[in-house]
């Protein structure tokens, strides 16, 4: 049925032009009565003589013309013996050439695909077609029409297709039958479609609200969604009470469900000090993998580094440094222990400190790998190091298992090669990403960790650098001692002050850290929008997308990322001639636009200039909109120097504008200057962790519009993101076995 707004075409396809298999973008030819249309848009395992009809819009392309830009389609098989004849000749079925797909057109005319579907035996009366092959092909056609026909079933509830390929990949022919008799199979992590289209599925079946697959599905609902929050677990108590909440049934019923799951496997129950935590099995894995092989690594710790002390002093007398005694510490623990966590804030001595142990390293003949959790922190490692750093993702190498899922191919069977792995900015990297480094690196490779463990915990699930550090079982260096050339700093010396509870000094006008004063909402959006789009730029030379970020607590409110985006946008960004813009859901994406990749997807190509290519853009990346082919359906950004292409539906769902960001989203980045709304902030995020760091992003100039009060809150209140987490006690559980 037609979308509401949409035109409706139908007709052949005539030739396929162009087809992506990664965002299955397809450009394609139909004949659609005696016209031949220019159709784009996202269409999965099209063939040849395939009748289509399709939903969108005419746009007129400056190099290809008019073409017609596809919202939605249905299929139907090819109808007449012609258009069967193309669709068989055009490879789509596995095991038929054009000379077969002649001949089996030839004896049964238009009941061929029905014979190859139903009666396959009888293609072996064509010579060359034998019985085991007619069997196959018969195989093949149903795959391909099984998995159309899931497409339209699961498609009435707002599944895309790519969904529907990944259930089908799981249940292949049976699956439509196997959704029927389950909904929520759809919720399992294989599949991951959200709880709400099973729901719904299951009340269009008029299931009821007590079956218990649902509630079972509910609860795991729960312990996913949370996983958003950061949470690897949860209290059983909080899940009982959300889950009878989510689904209106009595508590009863969903302790029932916990037991069933627990027995099953479908969740695993630990018991922390006196209460009972509730797992998903993955998270489970992942934790308690973590432990093991931190435990393991310090059991077989890498052979100790002698010399240590002269070697220090060497560095000082090439170098004319001293290094201060807490530095000096941090280094010997690195060559003769073999893991470190290396903390403290900015200006404390960390890169001077990791410089000598790298040095000290590659004089020792060891390979060191250097990485970090984003693009931006990778490329300031190497700037600060003069050593390549790479992404986590890139150094583990991303590659798709059999159910397209990403994997990294450096693990326990391909491990990495080097004697020693450093990991910056470590607060970031939630529990999956640290396991899978775990299982990449050899036994004996020595381990550096560097963060700051007064920032934000990751934005996935865990608390790797704070749970590490207070097992108190690896050496951990805290750096607290500024270097004088930080201190003529107030970026510096007020993050620290901050740290310590302190106000930051806001009177000074005479450094590169300056609080204006505005007790007005409306006053301080508009003047944040006149700081970022003119008077920066006019003063500074900065440039309002390049250099300049506004970091706000939260998203909503006039001083949110959501209306403060728009307001910046028009000023910075304002729409002219000869710039493109995309109207996708509730956003408008225009050429020029600041914007930031919100989940990680793995399957985004990029290229660069120099030819290299790959896949995979992260959460937290920031890019500009270099161009929108509205004819294509497509949007170009450069992100890092790398050029993405993103489909309409890609940019719908995974960019935002990024002119102005919240806290959480900007970690793993530094900004030339940034701007900091303190003002009408919501209690649950007026905290000192998250002030802290906001203004460490900031590089050379760092800007507070709001409020005195408000500041002092923020600094006040130190109370720490909670966060539900297993690794902690499974280290310290690890210790006590250890013990007896």
């Amino acid at each position: 049925m037609a979308e509401s707004g949409l035109l409706e075409l139908s007709g052949s396809v005539e030739n396929i032009v162009y087809h992506n298999d990664k965002n299955q973008y397809t450009v394609l030819e139909m004949i659609a009565g005696d016209d031949l249309i220019t159709v784009v848009g996202a269409f999965p395992f099209v063939s040849v003589g395939e009748n289509l009809t399709v939903y969108g819009e005419w746009s007129s392309h400056a190099t290809f013309g008019d073409q017609f830009k596809a919202g939605a389609f249905e299929r139907s098989r090819p109808a007449t013996t012609s258009a069967m004849l193309k669709y068989l000749t055009s490879g789509a079925v596995k095991g038929i050439g054009p000379a077969t797909a002649n001949k089996i057109i030839g004896t049964f005319g238009d009941q061929a695909l029905d014979i190859i579907e139903n009666d396959p035996e009888r293609l072996a009366q064509i010579k060359g077609i034998t019985l085991e092959k007619a069997k196959e092909i018969s195989e093949d056609i149903k795959r391909v029409y099984g998995i159309r026909e899931l497409m339209r079933f699961l498609g009435e509830y707002g599944v895309t297709p790519e969904e529907a390929i990944v259930v089908w990949k799981q249940y292949g022919e049976d699956s439509i039958l196997c959704v029927q008799e389950d909904p929520y199979s759809l919720c399992t992590d294989e599949i991951e479609i959200s709880f709400q289209i099973a729901d719904s599925i299951a009340q269009s079946m008029e299931r009821e609200a007590e079956n218990i697959e649902r509630v079972k599905a509910g609860v795991q609902y729960v312990l996913r969604h949370n996983l958003n929050n950061g949470h690897t677990c949860l209290p059983i108590s909080k899940v009982i009470q959300a889950g009878a909440q989510l689904l209106t049934v009595e508590t009863e019923r969903v302790q029932d469900a916990i037991y069933l799951l627990c027995e099953s496997g479908g969740l695993i129950n630990e018991n922390f000090n006196g209460k009972d935590f509730l797992f998903l099995p993955k998270k489970h894995r992942e934790e308690s993998y973590i432990a093991e092989r931190m435990k393991l690594m310090l059991k077989y710790p890498p052979q100790a580094i002698s010399g240590v002390d002269e070697e220090i002093e060497a560095i000082e007398r090439s170098k004319g440094i001293t290094y201060a005694e807490k530095q000096k510490e941090a280094i010997k623990a690195a060559l003769e222990k073999g893991i470190l966590i290396l903390t403290g804030g900015p200006g404390t001595g960390k890169t001077t400190t990791l410089n000598a142990i790298i040095q000290m390293l590659k004089e020792k003949g060891e390979s060191v790998l250097l990485a970090a959790p984003t693009g931006r922190a990778a490329k300031r490692m190497s700037e600060l190091t003069g050593e390549e750093a790479k992404t986590i993702h890139r150094m583990l190498q991303v590659d798709w298992d059999e159910h397209d899922n990403p994997v990294f191919t450096r693990n326990e069977r391909n491990p990495l090669e080097c004697d020693c792995i450093v990991i910056d900015e470590l607060s970031m990297v939630d529990t999956y990403v640290f396991e899978s480094v775990l299982r990449a690196l050899p036994m004996s490779c020595r381990m550096i960790f560097v963060g700051d463990s007064d920032q934000l915990p990751s934005v996935g699930a865990g608390n790797t650098l704070g749970d590490l550090i207070a097992s108190r079982m690896f050496d951990t260096i805290e750096l607290k001692e500024i270097f004088r050339q930080a201190m003529s700093s107030l970026i510096v010396t007020n993050a620290h002050k901050i740290v310590e509870g302190q106000m930051p000094d806001l009177e000074r006008r005479d450094s590169d850290f300056f609080f204006m004063p505005q007790n007005e909402i409306t006053e301080a959006a508009s003047l944040i929008v006149s700081l970022a789009s003119q008077r920066l730029p006019k003063s500074y030379q900065y440039s309002p997308t390049a250099d300049i970020q506004i970091l706000c607590p939260g998203r909503k409110g006039e001083i949110g990322t959501v209306e403060l985006n728009k307001r910046l946008r028009e000023v910075i960004n304002p729409a002219g001639s000869g710039k493109a813009e995309a109207k996708l859901g509730g956003s408008v994406f225009r050429t020029g636009d600041k914007v930031m990749q919100i989940r990680n997807d793995y399957n985004l190509p990029w290229t660069r200039a120099d030819g290299t290519s790959g896949e995979g853009v992260f959460n937290g990346d920031i890019g500009i909109i270099m161009a929108i082919d509205k004819a294509g359906g497509v949007i170009i950004v450069n992100v890092d120097d790398k050029e993405v292409t993103y489909t309409y539906e890609n940019a719908a769902s995974e960019l935002e504008l990024a002119y102005a960001v919240t806290v959480h989203k900007s970690q793993g980045n530094e900004f030339t200057a940034v701007i900091i709304p303190v003002i009408d902030t919501p209690p649950q995020l007026t905290y000192r962790n998250l002030f802290y760091t906001a203004v460490t992003r900031a590089k050379h100039l760092l800007i507070l519009v709001g409020s005195r009060q408000k500041i002092a809150m923020m600094v006040e209140n130190d109370r720490k993101t909670r966060r539900y987490t297993g690794l902690l006690q499974f280290l310290l559980e690890e210790t006590a076995q250890e013990s007896l």
